[in-house]
């Protein structure tokens, strides 16, 4: 048998968590929206506590995502927020900013560091020198290629992390773009939410037929892909490289999806680690997720076949 790839993706709340854990999620990925960047909802101390409990009880993890830019004002913050999440048994964290890691190491030693710098962790080298610094997993660039991935594998020192499904960012700003151009046409934003629940998009001229998610909040404007990552076709060419962490992006999504496609992935995960050689993909496993689809989002393979993009 071999080695059983972690199935992570993201909570949006206590309820979605249980749901995706039912599922069968391995892991899941919660956060505080004040160091996390495009978290899929905000957890309070209290509800950090009642997901980990939930997650070790059924042998299963949670990371907390700290991949936010972390001002001088923020640092006194992150010292108690992630001495308090260590304390409540977080199994790990993502990270970016290396105020990140040096806070980890002196206030919550057992939990792991998993680098993501975004599209940045494009090569081992690099990866290997935060392995070297204290990171356990680096999550790879979404801009990367099937080849570029797969190959990288081998020569890490550290464990592999690659996005599997969901919608991706496309552009951020710290600033409040949205804001400021809807009071430049004269619409007052203020009382009304410019959040993920405000379900805005923006639409190009030239690509009428697309649209892209846009919301704001206390890390600025975020815009996001108008389509959705699906590599489940190909899952077994990563598991059969090694890569040993395997993440659904649940943001923007309803519970219903994300449990659809959680239920889907494991059963790809399951057959392939039980045979890899009479493991074959079946179209028919797409059915559940596509019938909960938007239809005006495309299921594609994102970068993983495209040449150069980054």
């Amino acid at each position: 048998m071999t080695n059983k790839p972690e199935l992570l993706v993201t909570a949006a709340s206590l309820e979605e968590a249980a749901a995706l854990l039912d599922a069968g999620a391995d892991a899941l990925l919660i956060g505080d929206d004040r160091f996390g960047m495009r978290l899929a909802g905000h957890f309070s101390l209290e509800d950090t506590a009642a997901v980990v409990e939930m997650a070790h009880a059924r042998g299963c993890k949670v990371y907390a995502g700290l991949g936010g830019l972390m001002s001088n004002l923020l640092l006194e913050e992150l010292t108690a927020y992630v001495k308090a999440i260590g304390e409540l048994g977080v199994d790990g964290v993502e990270f970016g900013d290396p105020a990140v890691l040096t806070t980890v190491k002196k206030e919550a030693p057992g939990m792991n560091l998993h680098w993501n710098a975004e599209m940045t962790s494009t090569n081992y080298a690099t990866a290997n020198y935060w392995g070297r610094k204290g990171a356990t997993r680096v999550v790879l660039a979404r801009e990367l290629n099937m080849d570029e991935m797969t190959e990288m594998v081998s020569l890490l020192e550290v464990e592999a992390q690659v996005q599997v499904h969901g919608m991706t960012n496309i552009y951020h700003s710290k600033r409040k773009l949205v804001k400021s151009y809807m009071s430049h046409q004269g619409r007052p934003s203020e009382g009304g939410s410019l959040g993920k629940e405000r379900g805005l998009f923006l639409i190009e001229a030239e690509r009428d037929d697309q649209k892209f998610p846009i919301y704001e909040d206390e890390n600025g404007t975020h815009i996001m892909s108008s389509e959705d990552i699906c590599i489940l076709e190909d899952l077994h060419i990563l598991m059969a490289a090694g890569v040993q962490s395997l993440k659904i992006e649940g943001l923007l999504k309803s519970t219903a999806y994300n449990v659809a496609v959680v239920k889907t992935y494991r059963k790809a995960i399951d057959l392939y680690v039980a045979d890899p050689e009479g493991y074959s993909f079946q179209e028919d496993w797409m059915e559940a997720i596509r019938m909960l689809q938007d239809p005006e989002r495309e299921l594609s393979f994102g970068f993983f076949y495209k040449e150069q993009v980054y």
